[in-house]
């Protein structure tokens, strides 16, 4: 509103109140600005933890940028650090390009106050399918346009979107020794159990399908040897999930349902979060 327009004190009041509305939202983790000085460790599980002694991503480094870093979500355990600097290492050396890097975790990791629940331990890493042969300017890091490689209403791929080194990539990361799984969309995962037509089909493993990862791939970690409170995750089911497990995903029209009246949906527990955790939030 410019100057001259009488505002009431009510109004006032509301728009304070919206004004003041994303900080009284932020999770507690968002207001820590640096690592803690604990040696490095990851603790809790990925959707219910936090990191000791974490290392932040350079934003920019030989074969990846960082997106977003106003957001402050480039910071991981050390070996989530050595793994993007080894991929992107590869995908400059091998394919050409540069991967643009989205979430990792807080400076002490803990929950987002938006966008997941995951990405807690410093253990999970956002990686682009938008492929950077071109660096990206500050104003494109800072506003990023995703590249969506799924039609989600039709469920199949958007051929002129998927590039052959999109497939490369999936299969780099996947052969990483630290990686514990990969999720991507299932029409992705379809995409890449079509391509891979040699013998050795244990990476496609790791790699699971999961709503929501369409235009960029979860990189999860293994919990590192030198963290006892980390949570590992089971392992993914024997085979290369290509068959059954995979068709399972795709959508099924559904017959028209008689009307019910909704039932009440259960609360949850809230989740108790690891001793060690509330400790470095105390310190703060």
């Amino acid at each position: 509103m410019g100057t001259g327009h009488n505002v009431s004190k009510p109004c006032l009041l509301i728009l304070s109140a919206l004004m003041a509305a994303p900080a009284s939202l932020a999770s507690p983790w968002e207001q820590v600005t640096t690592p803690s000085t604990q040696p490095s460790q990851a603790i809790g599980s990925y959707a219910n933890g936090c990191l000791a002694g974490g290392a932040s991503l350079p934003l920019q480094g030989q074969g990846y940028q960082v997106l977003r870093s106003q957001r402050a979500r480039y910071y991981g355990h050390p070996e989530a650090i050595r793994f993007i600097e080894r991929l992107a290492a590869q995908s400059q050396q091998q394919l050409s390009t540069n991967i643009l890097i989205g979430d990792i975790s807080l400076p002490q990791g803990g929950r987002f106050s938006s966008g997941h629940s995951s990405h807690q331990t410093g253990l999970d890493i956002d990686i682009w399918l938008r492929l950077a042969d071109r660096m990206l300017t500050n104003k494109q890091l800072a506003e990023p346009q995703p590249l969506s490689v799924v039609n989600l209403k039709q469920y199949q791929l958007l051929k002129d979107n998927w590039d052959e080194r999109h497939f490369e990539l999936v299969k780099l990361a996947a052969n990483d020794q630290q990686v514990a799984r990969i999720f991507v969309h299932p029409v992705i995962k379809q995409k890449l159990c079509a391509t891979e037509d040699g013998q050795q089909r244990e990476w496609l493993r790791k790699v699971r399908p999961w709503w929501g990862h369409h235009y960029h791939m979860h990189v999860r970690l293994k919990c590192p040897q030198d963290s006892q409170n980390c949570k590992p995750q089971a392992e993914p089911p024997s085979g290369d999930g290509c068959g059954a497990e995979l068709a399972s995903w795709k959508p099924q029209p559904k017959p028209a349902a008689p009307k019910v009246a909704a039932a009440k949906p259960k609360k949850k527990k809230p989740k108790v979060m690891p001793s060690q955790c509330q400790q470095l939030l105390e310190d703060i």
